[in-house]
């Protein structure tokens, strides 16, 4: 439950978007290379000291070891330095004697690759080099062996399961959308795919596509009319559990970097929101200006650059749904013109209709 909140968000800002007449929307997911580390950490470097023991003979004299990965982009692909540490030895009277040992730095050249339909993100190894301390080129075959035959494979074996993120965006999206336009957005859903992947400096560029549906497809959504005062009394319960997921998503944010004014600067915003969808459930504008779109056009420039502080901080899979959540949101901020293609508005009346489903009787 903790990232309920955020996912809904991120259904809630995909689909308010005003993405045309069938046209076809992408959405750029940037993974910075921190987070690429920490999921390269989480599934190959267990050991102590988030050592990866690639290799060890049966005696356990024999070891092929890698640890403190770095990562960064290099001439369109992921360049990935690691420590090495390498040694053959025998047992002779129950110790082992060393017969060869070798430290230095392994350094390989990765394509990230789309697999399994867009699902699976990977990295197949293009180019490894091994280098002693002093920069010289690993001439040892023993070792160039133990290079080709484990550090290649296990280090390329490494993926980014996208099939969670989707889903996730899957069922919120249709969790929120209105009974007469379920069928449109299921084929809207049906064309959701992640499209392509690239190595670039600042990070990682994954795309995410999905074709929206035209305007004459759609059922016409009616405006929605103020909250009466019943109405809002119903709001006001059902706000009281819905704060409470969304003080635990930004709580859990919160607590996920030591800085505190990062804390702050999330409260600030939830503080903010309360108000602007209060007053956008009783009125369409407040002075002229609808309450509910100037707070969301005024806020995601100052939250999106905290979202991503946060993203680098966190575990990795943590990361990618603040991830995917920001690259979402930061197509919606650019549009001028927002409109409901699946019939709601990032607007007092888009939350209205919204208000309306929530706190219908089950």
């Amino acid at each position: 439950m903790k990232n309920r909140v955020l996912l809904l968000l991120l259904a809630l800002l995909i689909t308010f978007s005003n993405i045309g007449l069938g046209s076809q929307l992408t959405v750029p997911v940037p993974i910075n290379y921190e987070l690429i580390r920490k999921l390269l950490i989480d599934q190959l470097y267990t050991g102590k000291d988030k050592t990866a023991h690639l290799w060890k003979d049966n005696q356990g004299c024999s070891l092929f070891d890698l640890s403190d990965p770095k990562i960064e982009g290099q001439n369109g692909l992921v360049r990935i330095l690691n420590v090495v540490h390498a040694r053959f030895g025998t047992g002779l009277g129950g110790q082992c004697m060393t017969l060869l040992e070798w430290n230095g730095r392994l350094e390989t050249f990765q394509k990230p690759v789309l697999e399994s339909g867009g699902t699976i993100l990977k990295f197949p190894v293009v180019n490894a080099n091994a280098y002693d301390h002093q920069g010289h080129a690993l001439k040892i075959d023993r070792m160039q062996d133990l290079v080709k035959r484990f550090a290649e494979p296990r280090l390329a074996a490494v993926k980014i399961d996208l099939r969670e993120s989707r889903q996730q965006i899957e069922s919120s999206l249709a969790a929120l959308t209105t009974d007469q336009n379920k069928a449109n957005m299921q084929r809207l859903l049906d064309t959701l795919r992640f499209s392509e992947a690239k190595a670039e400096k600042s990070g990682l560029m994954v795309k995410m596509e999905f074709e929206a549906p035209s305007q004459g497809q759609l059922a016409a959504s009616k405006p929605a009319a103020a909250f009466t005062a019943d109405e809002m009394q119903s709001w006001q319960a059902a706000w009281q559990h819905w704060e409470l997921f969304l003080t635990e998503a930004i709580g859990r944010a919160a607590g996920d970097t030591q800085s505190q004014q990062l804390r702050a600067d999330l409260q600030v915003i939830l503080t903010e929101a309360r108000g602007a969808f209060q007053r956008g459930l009783q009125s369409n504008d407040v002075n002229g200006k609808d309450p509910v779109r100037t707070f969301f056009l005024t806020t995601w420039d100052k939250l999106a650059p905290v979202l991503r502080l946060i993203a680098n901080e966190v575990p990795g899979a943590e990361g990618l749904r603040y991830l995917t959540f920001i690259a979402a949101t930061d197509v919606l901020y650019q549009i001028e013109t927002i409109s409901g293609p699946l019939g709601l508005t990032v607007s007092s009346d888009g939350l209205r209709h919204l208000g309306r489903l929530l706190i219908k009787p089950r």
